[in-house]
């Protein structure tokens, strides 16, 4: 969509970012628990940084001594619930939002009624689709921080700056912020398209013949807009 192109000329979007993007934007329109505009600008002004632009699930990168800091005997690795040896690496950041440590994988595996699969097989939270329930269900229900979208996003208040504070502190909060105010554009650039894209005319009904009921006209869809048009195809071998 040219809006998004005007919003964010750079970095140029690849195949799988298109994709990526169009699904997260197709789960928000799904999502019935999202109901404002500015949440779902939000979230993928999250996505946007969080994942550096691949606008796909990511894990935390590093080797694995890196993930020490996290380990069982820990300072931070106590806070996360870690109680087993590498379990700092075993429960890196995955997903949208890099959920990280034993006490997250395990308490929204439960949320998302996924019981113990989560701690498992953390490896799930890179799924696009638990990733996004993962993402939508801690930034509503404050399961991050303890802060959640309707404390930032009023009747009388938009707060993207502050809104940080679902995910990690304060970090990277303007960059977000900015991200997120451009995202709103685009999304309501998006939803006026819709709007004014005209549902066709009723097709004129036959006439029947004699003793045979009519059978009602169907009315054609009309056409739903996304964020950005679908990647090119890929080169036939």
């Amino acid at each position: 969509m040219q809006a998004y192109a005007q919003a964010f000329p750079k970095p140029a979007a690849t195949g799988t970012a298109v994709q990526g993007l169009n699904d997260l934007l197709a789960s928000s329109q799904k999502d019935a628990d999202i109901d404002d505009l500015r949440w779902a600008a939000y979230m993928l002004a999250t996505v946007k940084h969080e994942c550096a632009n691949a606008w796909q699930p990511i894990t935390e990168r590093g080797a694995v001594a890196y993930f020490d800091k996290y380990n069982a005997g820990t300072a931070i690795g106590a806070r996360l619930g870690n109680t087993q040896p590498g379990d700092g690496f075993m429960y890196r950041g995955r997903g949208y939002v890099q959920i990280t440590g034993r006490n997250n994988y395990g308490s929204l595996g439960k949320a998302l009624h996924l019981g113990g699969q989560l701690l498992e097989n953390p490896e799930l939270a890179l799924k696009p689709e638990i990733a996004y329930q993962i993402m939508t269900y801690g930034m509503r229900r404050g399961a991050f921080t303890g802060r959640r979208l309707a404390q930032f996003f009023t009747a009388t208040q938009c707060d993207y700056l502050n809104a940080r504070k679902i995910v990690n502190g304060m970090d990277q909060a303007q960059k977000i912020q900015s991200y997120a105010m451009a995202m709103e554009r685009v999304l309501t650039a998006a939803a006026e398209k819709r709007a004014s894209v005209a549902v066709p005319d009723m097709p004129a009904a036959p006439v029947p013949a004699n003793g045979v009921d009519p059978a009602p006209p169907v009315r054609p869809d009309a056409p739903i807009a996304t964020i950005l048009p679908p990647p090119p195809a890929e080169p036939s071998a």
